[in-house]
């Protein structure tokens, strides 16, 4: 992984972009992260797919407050949940 300050870039991004094999360049701004470029040449849909979703902050919302309800203790068994689900039906 290499990491490249935006102010120090001296190329344009897609430059960088262009040069990416298998590693994954992490920018900085201030020392802080702020993206990153990540080659996409053996993604497959599902990767994309998560991709796309780790950037939605509807579905991470989701995510924090059913990791949230785990933390409290709240949590179904998979014969509750298959009860559940057919009570749905």
């Amino acid at each position: 992984m290499k990491t490249l300050e935006l102010a120090h870039a001296s190329m344009p991004l897609s430059e960088y972009a262009k040069e990416l094999r298998d590693e994954i360049i992490v920018l900085t701004s201030n020392n802080q992260p702020v993206a990153a470029i990540v080659s996409l040449q053996y993604v497959d849909a599902s990767d994309l797919e998560s991709l796309s979703l780790n950037s939605n902050p509807q579905f991470m919302a989701i995510i924090q407050q059913a990791r949230q309800e785990l933390r409290n203790g709240k949590k179904l068994s998979l014969e509750e949940m298959e009860r559940e689900f057919a009570e749905d039906k």
